[in-house]
């Protein structure tokens, strides 16, 4: 297993598109890593400007921290450098499972971009490598740590305001102008069903536990799923790539409980309230990102010394079969 360096962890970047350059801002706002070096196959990637049109998730921060990256020349090379403990790795989704292999057995940790792959087995065997070398492997399933949604399970878990019994969830962007030949490709990358709306499957997954039963309609490019559950709450999900390119992302979420309505919107001020008996409260909750949240978990985690990852790959292999589920029921 790689040293820690002095300055906190040491960072290997696999990838500088536009999750790329989100880990590397949000690994030097954390002030306990340290970006050692970058790999990326595209020349230009390294200094220029990235987006996806969908979230501004700090690119003037990872312009700064990259700025002075040394860029490696293989991922071998990256591999093989001893200061690094870490690999963020967010290229397609059809290499993930190579590169983390890959990492796992020079010694590092590794975070794999959503989703992990298309294949639970493939993501299993990501996650036994990772055992087998002592290290932590964790899937970078941001809504976990996003900071409305940690304070909405958390009601929910604890019962604070009764039990469940709807949940509404939408997730809605314009469709990829960028990596075309990735993202179009539904082989590749799954379509909107997978690499979109993974997010609040998992996040369902996360919260309300197995479904017994889902039925999808749609397509693979706009796809909205009901969820049955033993509990009897009564769930749904909607996950679409929009043409038009001026659509403004859509991230809400609405979850009615016995003693009120959680209601969630992204970009709405506040983001976040409470519906009870005709009056609104907004709930406060941490400022930030889930993309920092998970980071600082990992960083947390390997600075411990912990043995599992905040979010393992177990984890991803169920949340990727549930999606698979749904995949079924879409071709039904």
């Amino acid at each position: 297993m790689s040293a820690l360096p002095s300055q906190g962890i040491g960072v290997g970047l696999i990838g500088l598109g536009f999750m790329g350059r989100t880990h590397a801002a949000c690994f030097a706002a954390s002030g306990r890593a340290h970006i050692i070096a970058a790999f990326e196959r595209n020349p230009d990637a390294l200094h220029a400007a990235t987006g996806a049109n969908n979230l501004d998730t700090g690119s003037a921060l990872a312009a700064a921290a990259l700025a002075h990256t040394r860029r490696a020349t293989s991922i071998d090379e990256l591999l093989a450098d001893a200061r690094i403990a870490l690999v963020s790795i967010t290229t397609p989704t059809d290499s993930h499972v190579e590169l983390a292999l890959r990492a796992l057995e020079a010694g590092k940790h590794v975070l794999v971009e959503k989703p992990v792959s298309l294949d639970p087995a493939a993501i299993r065997r990501i996650g036994a490598c990772a055992t087998a070398h002592g290290l932590l492997a964790m899937p970078a399933h941001c809504m976990r740590f996003w900071p409305s949604w940690v304070v909405m399970r958390e009601a929910l878990q604890s019962e604070y305001y009764g039990r469940p019994f709807r949940a509404r969830f939408q997730r809605m962007g314009q469709a990829p102008s960028w990596s075309k030949d990735f993202y179009l490709d539904d082989a590749r990358s799954g379509g909107a069903a997978i690499d979109l709306h993974i997010h609040d499957a998992d996040y369902i997954r996360d919260v309300f536990g197995e479904p017994t039963a889902v039925h999808a309609k749609g397509s693979r490019r706009h796809i909205q799923t009901t969820y049955s559950f033993a509990s009897g709450v009564h769930v749904e999900a909607e996950g679409a790539w929009v043409d038009d390119a001026a659509f403004e992302f859509v991230m809400a979420a609405v979850i009615e409980c016995e003693r009120g309505t959680l209601d969630f919107r992204l970009g709405r001020e506040p983001e976040l309230v409470l519906t009870r008996e005709g009056v609104s409260t907004q709930i406060a909750v941490p400022t930030g990102s889930g993309y920092e949240g998970e980071i600082n978990a990992l960083l947390d985690a390997i600075l411990s010394g912990a043995r599992a990852a905040p979010v393992s790959m177990e984890d991803a292999a169920k949340t990727q079969e549930l999606l698979n589920r749904e995949l079924a029921s879409l071709a039904q």
